[in-house]
């Protein structure tokens, strides 16, 4: 085969220019006639039946459980530069995804420069995630600072949302060895920071970042991962926690991770979190390609 042939070499379509991402579960993607099919079984959002897939007008496909992928669709997404992720329901847990991205390496080039300016760049971006969590610029420059004054914010907010939800707080309590070992406020916050941490993962991978180098966060292998997610504590992980802390005291005969993940996902879906997260990895490098950024 000519390569070239038919102009299919440069038959993609930019990033810019798709509609992001696609969820898909219960059924099986293959290629027919050399057109991407999804042939689903059913499910809660989308009827059984044989669907076409747009695979060049979307940037990732989310492959949910009950799903198989065959040979011919890895290669047909990997030709035109579509990614695929393997995710939990409604994305509440990240399982893998093809490295595939962007149509250049400008966001990972840009992360780069600047986490290695430690004094300079780094600390402007750590400053500027505190920014949007703490909902004012601090004037202060020393992470240490930053990372004290937010501690105290958080504490004031695990109060304010557990009052407002009905949950009584005994503060917060995390044995990384034994997660299930708080009592139910805790462990709900741990279920749900690793929903919305899966949520964040899909969201570095949609833009090829590096999920290794973050700006608050330093020791995790996916420290800027944890720095997207911590941007949704107070909006998406704690209200998800607390509200389900009372589903399940209303409902006991289900686990408290299930009511976690059912509340997390259908919250992903309907405040748009993880297109919110790119759209902040974006702007946080000066990177946003939507049309209406000026």
């Amino acid at each position: 085969m000519l390569k070239g042939r038919l102009g299919l070499e440069t038959a993609r379509v930019p990033h810019a220019d798709r509609h992001g991402l696609i969820w898909l579960a219960r059924g099986a993607l293959s290629v027919q006639d050399g057109t991407l099919r999804f042939l689903c079984a059913g499910g809660p959002d989308l009827d059984a039946g044989d669907y076409g897939i747009p695979f060049q007008g979307i940037s990732l496909v989310l492959l949910g459980p009950g799903s198989t992928v065959s040979h011919d669709a890895l290669r047909l997404l990997a030709r035109h530069g579509t990614g695929l992720a393997a995710v939990g329901e409604d994305g509440v847990r990240f399982y893998t995804a093809l490295p595939l991205g962007c149509d250049d390496s400008q966001i990972a080039r840009r992360q780069v420069r600047t986490w290695s300016d430690a004094e300079g760049a780094r600390l402007s971006i750590a400053r500027r995630l505190y920014a949007w969590r703490l909902g004012e610029a601090l004037p202060h420059r020393d992470i240490t600072v930053l990372r004290g004054i937010e501690g105290d914010r958080m504490r004031h907010i695990y109060r304010l949302l557990a009052a407002r939800h009905g949950v009584e707080w005994r503060g917060r309590h995390y044995d990384r060895s034994d997660p299930e070992a708080g009592d139910l406020p805790n462990q709900a916050i741990n279920h749900a920071a690793s929903a919305v941490e899966a949520a964040a993962a899909v969201a570095v991978a949609a833009v090829s970042a590096i999920p290794q180098l973050g700006f608050i966060h330093e020791d995790s292998a996916n420290a800027f991962v944890l720095d997207i997610a911590d941007l949704m504590r107070d909006q998406i992980t704690l209200p998800v926690a607390f509200e389900s802390v009372k589903l399940a005291r209303d409902h006991p005969e289900i686990a408290l991770e299930r009511h976690v993940r059912r509340l997390a996902g259908r919250t992903f879906r309907e405040r748009a979190v993880i297109p919110t997260m790119i759209d902040r990895i974006k702007e946080l490098f000066d990177a946003d390609d939507r049309a209406d950024h000026p």
